[in-house]
Parts: structure tokens; C-alpha cells; sequence
């Protein structure tokens, strides 16, 4: 039943609704839920802003930015996983709307208390550094400004940067007499950024060109800025300086440096009595910062689980509108018409949506449903499940089918997982690929609930084509006879030893009667061979014999010759592919020019019979005027195909001599793993030595075998399905169906 509906996309109809304006929001939305109807835009010519829903696309969008923005100030807070769902009556668009904008209010108004608070509180925890870091700086400072006066000490020699700033300074003191002048020295206290100390220390050395005296008292953990709101590793400074010309250099420098200064009193009485009144302001505002984080908690709390609640329901509004712009509006009869493609089979569920939703808008009109006759391409829909998805995603990223287009996704199931196993080949690494895979599947629930990452999420999502590749490569590393790289006499001995073994993959069928000739006069005779020889035991050159059959059909076979009259059934089979390529060549442009030309002699017809029959049924003939038929293009086109499927024929079938190739490069590695490593290791008696052999070789396994070559295998796998299989038949150039459904609109990232 799953192959039969892969097969095949479903058929599919161009249908026109026409809505009633009192019950088109209601009707759009039961589609939605229903999920079988894609909308065409009837109105592509209009930009987003010029279509009628387009003042209720903005309401919608800005409700979904105040949702987006408590959802972060709720991630910010951390406490999201505290609160508990909380009961909540339903609650319409516009009462959401209101909640909304006083909830976003009351958060700017918490949050710009909340910030000058913490403004304030940094400032008042850096000034109480400065109180305390400054305090001893000071009173040293004015101890060694003290000293140096009364030892007028030489800082030519070996002295450090703030002995040579302190001499010219207290030197100029020296040489005042008077006391009032000696008040002209200032001091500037405050923090400054540890990785700004250095530099701030030399500008302002250059810029009092060494008149100043600095002392700085680093801050053991950092502190948050008041500026920036960031935790920065600071120190507390103090600076001396002589004049007001220095002092507006400093101040200058200080902004410049980002420094934060505060007022410090040199008497140590006022001091205490600072520390005491800037520790009782902290306490206050750390009691006032606690309420308002416990308010905003409080207000989160309010709101419960019923956000994401008020997310889906902004989003499905959002979506339902955008809908409602593709629509046309009729406005002399007041309704809206949509158009659009669904299932054949899904007609009546789409009639029972269409009744369902004119009940619940209590509309007196009923939406009228009917079926466009139309020469579009459908697009192309597949039912798929959990199983079969990922199988056809593997098709569609080749490219979607053409509307009833053969599909390969019901080949792929098996052909995919196989031709992996044939490169792959190892009943020890699918063992271990099998185990993964498991995890994945019986853990999908768990898994499929959580938010993974990139690769995580691509070896979830082909859980079940990682399953039968493991399953595949255990069947096939059976019949090569390998775990990890080690034999098993399983079955006894092999009765035939061929020296050259030769491997080949028979082409998959074609649908058109010359080219299933063509390939197996050619390669179905070479694949016939093969199990001849395998059942015979021989050891004839299959090299020899297709060669020769193209160079010396009539030659004598000899030692190669596997059966009677073998000579005269190639030259049959070489006649058979020979008149095949006219044939894929002329019949088909002589049967289309033929047929075009009937079609146009009988067109005239078509108008009478039209003219004669009333039609009951509910369906509108939107065809197009016929297509020009040019008969030097379709030929031209016929050759070319013609051409690029003999070549191909050849190309791609050797191309299946990479399976061999990469069997035997996955063997070999495997081979020099365990006999390079492991077996290495294993000559010596340590165990020492023969426990790094056997975690070097465990992780050769991993990371070389089960990762790097699973990938080899997969991806090569991948293009001789999408270029030697597909590209016999498969077209690829549809487009996907895609209907306007809930249940994938959640899918997307942003509201």
C-alpha cells in the first residue's frame, strides 16, 4: 500500500472557492486545521502593504513583538522553569491586545526603574571602594610627600616613575612661603579600568609634565560599571596635582579614559561618616532592587504558561490573514474568491470544513466549491509517514517530481540502503551502525521533543535509513565474509576461486519499449552472463566478449564461449540495440506532428459540441490557447535526448564500478587497522602497550570506518541514485504541494 502511493503522486484539482465576507476568516481558518488546500495569490501584482488585510497583518505583527519581547525578559530572568501553568479563560484578539500593551508598559517601567536603581547601586558600591581604597592610599601618599620635602631626594638614578613625578612637585611646595598658596594642591579620587591603568598613568605624566603624584590600589574582584551595566576589573586611584590648569587636564583625561571620579574628604571624620551613610543607601536600594525583581517575578508568575498559549494565536491569525491578502474580493457581491489545488480524495473533507465553518460564523450563505479546468501543472503530493519521509526527501533533493511522475522515492527504500551495504559491507561496523540507529528510533519521542543539533538533527531525521543501511551492511558483510576485517568460516569454504572477479549492477528498467531494448540487449545480456558464469563455475573474460561483440560480432569465441549459438544470439541482440537508436530518434516527432495536426483540424468542432450541452456540474474552463508546435525543435530535442541516453547508457553503468572500488577501500582500511594496530600491539605482552593498540584501534574504527566512511558510502550512494538511476527517467523539474496548514506553520522560526 506505501509502495503504491509513493509510485505515484496524487491526483490533484485546480479548485475556486467563493467566500462569503462575513465567514472568510472562519472559513480560512478550518482549512488551515484541515490541512489539503494550497492558495494560489490572485493578486501578485499587489505589494504587501497595498492589499486589504494589511492593517490587520501590522496589529498582528506588533502583538508578536511585545510576546517576542517578554519571551526574553522571561529567558533573562532564568526562572522560567518555576512558574506553573496557570488556568486562563479564552481570550479574544483584541482583549490579548490590550494585555499585551499593558503587560510590555509595566515591564519598560520595571526595567527602567530596575536600571537606575542598579545605576545608583553601582555608583554607591564603587564610591564605598573609593572609601576604603582611597583612605590608605591617602594618608600614605601625604606621609611620603612628607618625607621627600625634608630629603629632597634625587630621582636620577634607578628611582621608580612616581619617586620622579613626586620631587618637582613638592619641590615647587618647598619654595612657596605662602600658606595660601600652598592651598593650590588638588587631588582627584575614583576607578578606572585596570587595562587603561598604564596608559592613563603616562598621559597624564606627559600632560603635567610630571607634576602629580598617583597612587592606585587595585580591586580584587570585579565591579559592575555604572555606565556599561558589565562586571570590569577596576582599581581605585589618587591623583595629586598642582594649579587649576592641571586639574582641568585631569578631569579632561579622566572622561577620556572612561574613569569614574567621586568626591573623597580629606578629613577622616567626614570619611567615617561617608562609609556609614553610603552602607545604609546600599542596604536601602538592595531592599528596593529585591522588590522590584520580586514584582517582576510576580508578573511573569501572572502569566504562566498562557504565553505560548498567545504565541499560537498570533501566529495562526498572522497566517490566516496573509491568506486573506491572496484572495480576490468581489465587492458588488460582497464575498472574497480563492483559488487553489487539493487532493482529488480530499474533497469531501474539504466540503465538511466549508460547512463546519459557515456554522460557526453563523453565515446565511454557504461557500461555493467548484473545479477549474485548467492545462497548470499541478504540484506534486505524496502522503508520506515517519518511515517514508526521509527516503522521499532523499528524491526531492535531487528534485521534485513532475506532477504523476514515476516516483523512485518506493525504489529508494530498498536500492538505497542496498548499494550502501554493497560499499559498506561489514558485519561488525553495521552492528555498531545498527545500535545507533536503534538508539535513535526508540528514543524518537524523547528526541524529537528536543531541540538537537545540525548533525544530530540530520542522522534523526533519517533514523529509520540509517536502520536498513545497518541492517543492509550486516546481510552484505555476511557474503564478504568480514568483522572487522576478520574472517569466519560461517560456510565452509568457496568451491569457485575467480582471479579477476568482476562486479556489475543491471540497469533499472525504462518505461519506453526502444530504450528497454537498447539496455538489455547490452547490459541485461552482460547481467545474464554474469550469473552464467557464476553458475557454471567457469572462467571466461566477460571483457573479451562484450568488446568483441561491438569489433567481431561473427568471431570465434574460443575458451570464452559459455553456451551454444552464443556467437548468433550476440549478433541478434547487436542488430536489436543498432535499430533501437532510430527508433528512440524519428517515431516520436512524427507522432506529435501527426497529432498536432489532427488536433488543430478538429478544433474547429469543439465549439459546436460546446454549444450543444448544458453542464450541470460546478466546474469553470480556464484553459490556455495551445502552445506553437515547431517540428525542427522537437526533433532537435529528440536527438539530443537520443544521443545523451546511448552515452549514458555506458557512462553511467561503469559508473556502478565504484561499488567495488569502495568495498575494497573500505576492506583494506579496515584490514591495515587491525593487522597495523591491533594485532601489532598484541605481539608484545605488556598490557600496557596492548591497551594503547586497542583504544588507538577502537578510535581508527569510530572515527575512520563508522563515520568517515559511512559518509563515503552514503554520499556515493546518493549520486549513483540521483545521477545513474534517476536521471534514466526522473524529470525532477515539479514543484512541491504545499497547503496552508497549522501544523506545519509552527515549523517557522519567527512569528
Amino acid at each position: 500500500m506505501v509502495a503504491m502511493d509513493l509510485f505515484r503522486s496524487e491526483e490533484m484539482s485546480l479548485v475556486q472557492l467563493i467566500i462569503p465576507a462575513e465567514s472568510a476568516h472562519d472559513t480560512i481558518t478550518c482549512l488551515a486545521e484541515l490541512g489539503l488546500l494550497q492558495f494560489k495569490d490572485l493578486n501578485p501584482e499587489k505589494s504587501p502593504f497595498q492589499r486589504t488585510y494589511a492593517n490587520q497583518l501590522k496589529r498582528c505583527g506588533e502583538m508578536g513583538r511585545k510576546i517576542r519581547y517578554i519571551q526574553d525578559q522571561i529567558a533573562k530572568s532564568g526562572k522560567t522553569s518555576s512558574y506553573r501553568p496557570l488556568t486562563d479563560k479564552d481570550i479574544n484578539l483584541n482583549e490579548l491586545e490590550t494585555k499585551l500593551t499593558e503587560l510590555e508598559a509595566e515591564l519598560l517601567e520595571i526595567n527602567a526603574n530596575t536600571d537606575r536603581l542598579q545605576r545608583t547601586h553601582s555608583e554607591l558600591t564603587e564610591l564605598q571602594l573609593v572609601l576604603h581604597k582611597a583612605g590608605v592610599l591617602f594618608g600614605s601618599a601625604r606621609d611620603a610627600a612628607s618625607t621627600v620635602q625634608h630629603q629632597g631626594a634625587d630621582t636620577e638614578n634607578g628611582s621608580s616613575i612616581e619617586e620622579a613625578v613626586d620631587y618637582p612637585l613638592l619641590q615647587e611646595q618647598e619654595m612657596q612661603t605662602d600658606p595660601s598658596k600652598q592651598a593650590r594642591l588638588g587631588f582627584v579620587t575614583g576607578l578606572i579600568s585596570k587595562a587603561k591603568a598604564a596608559s592613563f598613568e603616562r598621559i597624564i605624566f606627559r600632560a603635567t609634565r610630571g607634576n602629580m603624584f598617583l597612587k592606585q590600589a587595585p580591586i580584587e574582584d570585579a565591579v559592575l560599571d555604572p555606565a556599561t551595566g558589565e562586571k570590569v576589573e577596576k582599581t581605585v586611584f589618587v591623583l595629586f596635582f598642582s594649579g587649576e590648569r592641571a586639574r582641568t587636564k585631569v578631569v579632561k583625561i579622566c572622561e577620556a579614559f572612561g574613569a569614574n571620579r567621586y568626591h573623597f574628604p580629606d578629613d577622616p571624620n567626614r570619611q567615617r561618616q561617608m562609609k556609614s551613610e553610603v552602607d545604609m543607601r546600599l542596604v536601602e536600594l538592595q531592599s528596593t532592587l529585591d522588590a522590584g525583581i520580586h514584582h517582576r517575578d510576580n508578573v511573569f508568575n501572572s502569566i504562566g504558561y498562557n504565553l505560548e498559549k498567545w504565541a499560537v494565536m498570533v501566529r495562526r491569525e498572522k497566517a490566516v490573514y496573509v491568506t486573506l491578502n491572496m484572495l480576490s474580493i468581489d465587492v458588488t457581491r460582497k464575498c472574497l474568491v480563492a483559488e487553489g489545488w487539493c487532493p482529488v480524495s480530499a474533497k469531501p473533507k474539504i466540503h465538511d470544513a466549508l460547512q463546519r465553518a459557515a456554522h460557526v460564523s453563523n453565515s446565511q450563505v454557504n461557500t461555493i466549491f467548484q473545479v477549474l479546468h485548467t492545462k497548470e501543472t499541478p504540484p506534486s503530493y505524496f502522503e508520506t509517514n515517519k518511515f517514508t519521509s526521509a527516503f522521499q526527501e532523499i528524491v526531492e533533493a535531487y528534485g521534485v517530481g513532475r506532477y504523476q511522475e514515476a516516483n523512485p522515492g518506493c525504489f529508494t527504500i530498498i536500492t538505497f540502503p542496498f548499494l550502501f551495504a554493497v560499499m559498506f559491507g561489514d558485519w561488525g561496523h553495521g552492528i555498531c551502525l545498527l545500535l545507533g540507529a536503534l538508539y535513535l528510533v526508540l528514543n524518537e519521542k524523547k528526541l524529537g521533543s528536543k531541540k538537537l543539533g545540525d548533525t544530530m538533527e540530520m542522522a534523526y531525521g533519517g533514523r529509520y535509513v540509517i536502520l536498513l543501511m545497518a541492517m543492509f551492511s550486516i546481510y552484505t558483510g555476511f557474503i564478504y565474509n568480514e568483522f572487522f576485517s576478520v574472517s569466519f568460516g560461517f560456510f565452509g569454504g568457496s568451491a569457485y576461486q575467480c582471479p579477476d572477479p568482476q562486479y556489475s549492477v543491471k540497469n533499472c528498467p525504462y518505461q519506453f519499449i526502444p530504450q528497454l531494448l537498447f539496455l538489455n540487449a547490452l547490459f541485461g545480456y552482460l547481467s545474464f552472463l554474469i550469473i552464467l558464469k557464476w553458475c557454471q563455475g567457469s572462467k571466461p573474460d566477460l571483457y573479451h566478449i562484450m568488446i568483441y561483440m561491438f569489433l567481431s560480432p561473427t568471431e570465434d569465441l574460443g575458451e570464452n564461449q559459455l553456451f551454444i549459438g552464443q556467437t548468433y544470439v550476440q549478433i541478434v541482440l547487436l542488430l536489436v540495440a543498432l535499430v533501437a537508436v532510430p527508433w528512440m530518434l524519428f517515431p516520436k516527432p512524427l507522432i506529435m506532428r501527426k497529432q498536432h495536426i489532427q488536433k488543430m483540424h478538429g478544433r474547429t468542432y469543439g465549439f459546436l459540441r460546446e454549444s450543444d450541452t448544458e453542464s450541470t456540474d460546478l466546474e469553470v474552463d480556464v484553459e490556455h490557447d495551445e502552445e506553437e508546435f515547431e517540428f525542427s525543435e522537437v526533433f532537435v530535442h529528440q536527438m539530443i535526448h537520443t544521443i545523451e541516453f546511448v552515452l549514458n547508457s555506458v557512462s553511467n553503468t561503469a559508473s556502478y564500478l565504484r561499488l567495488w572500488a569502495l568495498s575494497l577501500a573500505h576492506a583494506q582500511l579496515s584490514a591495515v587497522f587491525y593487522d597495523r594496530v591491533l594485532m601489532f600491539a598484541w605481539e608484545y605482552t605488556n598490557p600496557i602497550i596492548r591497551l594503547i593498540g586497542l583504544i588507538v584501534f577502537a578510535n581508527a574504527t569510530v572515527v575512520v570506518l563508522l563515520c568517515m566512511e559511512t559518509l563515503s558510502a552514503f554520499l556515493h550512494a546518493l549520486r549513483l541514485h540521483w545521477v545513474e538511476f534517476q536521471g534514466k527517467f526522473y524529470q525532477g523539474d515539479g514543484y512541491k504541494f504545499h497547503p496552508f496548514s497549522f501544523k506545519t506553520l509552527f515549523e517557522e522560526d519567527d512569528l
